[in-house]
């Protein structure tokens, strides 16, 4: 069967690019992660050297990428990213989502009697929207994660591990966000029940909580002064019966 195309959209000061080629995506995803030598793009993309010059030259012309020497051999370029990953775009057939987003707005339009619950709903329904056009914005949403969770911070009173995660328990449910409940902390694993960002989302297959992500990332950063990585391993857009984040400092 053949694949649905798949565009990446990022952003420059000169404004959006949507990209197309497959090739172009794969030298963006991998320079998100790290700088790249030119060796390292053909040896990563599999193409001719001249080839990979082309799709090279075109990024750069765009303003996606920047190059510069590398300062052990001149000769050598260095590349990097000069751009910032909105989300991607994906042909979907039309419908393919028609049955569960008229089943997600009627079950729950028709009982909407308080106001946080109707704009919780409207979130909703744009994401649906956006999910049935092929349209992911999750790293939007965690980069907007990733500001909450640094302006939050100093307020829920980190003093200790403990403190942290019952002040981050009563932030979550202060703001309806759902609730939380830690499942252990070695390895810190902390379970959401009837969570706002994805609690309302049809089963689309995989896990949509990047605002989420954003927050805790931000929030455990800060407390363990380090990078953190966390894996959302449960997920109710995936079908699951509640949103689970496994935290690894």
């Amino acid at each position: 069967m053949r694949e649905r195309q798949q565009f990446t959209i990022f952003a420059t000061d000169r404004g959006i690019e949507v990209i197309e080629s497959p090739v172009k995506s794969l030298i963006l995803s991998e320079l998100i992660k790290r700088e790249l030598r030119f060796q390292d793009i053909v040896r990563i993309t599999g193409k001719s050297k001249s080839t990979v010059s082309k799709h090279l030259s075109d990024l750069r012309m765009a303003g996606l990428i920047v190059e510069r020497p590398d300062p052990a051999d001149r000769r050598i370029k260095v590349f990097s990213i000069n751009s910032r990953y909105l989300g991607k775009l994906r042909r979907k057939k039309r419908g393919e989502l028609d049955e569960e987003k008229t089943e997600f707005l009627a079950k729950h339009l028709t009982s909407v009697g308080d106001p946080f619950e109707f704009f919780r709903l409207m979130f909703h329904v744009l994401r649906v929207e956006l999910i049935k056009e092929g349209i992911n914005i999750d790293p939007i949403l965690h980069e907007a994660g990733l500001k909450i969770g640094e302006v939050i911070y100093p307020s829920l009173g980190a003093g200790n591990l403990e403190d942290l995660l019952e002040n981050l328990r009563r932030f979550w449910r202060i703001n309806r966000l759902g609730t939380l409940k830690v499942e252990s902390t070695d390895p810190l694993i902390i379970r959401a029940y009837d969570c706002f960002e994805c609690g309302l989302l049809p089963d689309i297959g995989e896990s949509a909580c990047a605002l989420d992500l954003g927050i805790l990332e931000a929030v455990f950063g800060r407390y363990f002064n380090s990078d953190v990585e966390i894996q959302e391993t449960e997920c109710y857009a995936r079908g699951d019966e509640r949103c689970s984040f496994l935290i690894n400092p």
